[in-house]
């Protein structure tokens, strides 16, 4: 490259893009960045490798995993349904779960509650079966299994405690209520309205051409990962497809679902991390996909709200 053009071009880019590069260049950034305004992009580049040991790198149509903002689709799936007639967020969870296996937790906790992390339902989803691996768990019943015996860690509604947990049970109960599975329900009823042909929780070892392999400082977050994401996250997307989902939230074609200046959404965990904010001052949209542990992505996203003036 020319050194004047160079220059000009160092001038003109934001100082989070040169930020990031610096980010790049000392391995605490992989991923993908995009920038949009009123829903049309304004900057959308793709920084290290999907996979180091193929030496393939990322590109702007790379899916990640997005952990917990998985539980964004879970929200909006459950209120559908109480829009529906099928269940009240006020009323027990026993109600609507009436032989729900833990009956004190039934009996005591709302569905609001859960959606509020307010339920005080509790217990490790991370873990293994006994005598079998992480990579067994494969539905969400087999989550359920690592803590439906557990009592309450607290008196619902006394405290917000984030509870992967809860939003387990969340997801059974739209399979109850559904007649489908939690991934069918999601497609048809968010990814399909939105156009999102990208996005979806799959096997961990069917995984699509063009998904990023995680990276811990150890290496490969392989062996860390569930058989296959949950309603309380895990799933993949892409920059273009979350795109697409707040342009869906804009012009209300997923019923029930919140305008996009009230979303604003992480998800982390080893090996991964992503962050996405919509309708920020100005009309921007920031969305951040990274196959490093947090906070990759999440820095490089408060960088950029802050150089927009929105934090």
């Amino acid at each position: 490259m020319n050194p004047l053009l160079a220059v000009l071009i160092a001038v003109q880019a934001p100082s989070w893009q040169l930020s990031v590069d610096s980010l790049v260049k000392n391995g605490a950034f992989s991923g993908v960045v995009l920038v949009a305004r009123n829903g049309v992009p304004q900057f959308e580049r793709a920084y290290g490798l999907a996979d180091r040991e193929a030496r393939r790198s990322n590109d702007v149509e790379t899916a990640f995993n997005i952990g917990s903002i998985n539980k964004f689709f879970t929200a909006i799936s459950i209120r559908q349904l109480a829009a529906a007639g099928k269940l009240n967020l006020d009323s027990s969870l026993a109600r609507a779960w009436p032989d729900y296996p833990n009956r004190d937790v039934a009996t005591r906790v709302t569905i609001r509650q859960i959606l509020e992390h307010r339920s005080g339902i509790g217990g490790n989803i991370f873990g293994a079966p006994p005598g079998k691996t992480r990579h067994d768990v494969l539905t969400l019943n087999d989550y359920f299994q690592l803590f439906k015996d557990l009592p309450l860690q607290f008196e619902p509604g006394a405290r917000q405690q984030y509870s992967n947990a809860g939003y387990i049970v969340l997801g059974l109960l739209i399979e109850r209520l559904s007649g489908s599975s939690y991934y069918d329900y999601v497609r048809s009823h968010i990814f399909e309205p939105a156009g999102m042909t990208r996005t979806g929780s799959w096997r961990v070892d069917s995984l699509p051409p063009n998904t990023a392999t995680g990276y811990t400082d150890e290496g490969r977050n392989t062996e860390l990962l569930p058989g296959r994401g949950s309603s309380a996250g895990g799933g993949y997307s892409t920059a273009h497809d979350l795109l697409r989902l707040f342009n869906a939230l804009r012009q209300h074609k997923i019923e029930n679902a919140p305008e996009p200046g009230m979303v604003g959404v992480a998800g982390g965990a080893p090996g991964l991390n992503a962050v996405m904010d919509g309708d920020l001052a100005g009309g921007y949209d920031v969305i951040v996909l990274a196959n490093l542990s947090p906070p990759a992505a999440e820095r490089v996203g408060r960088m950029i709200r802050e150089s927009l003036h929105v934090n």
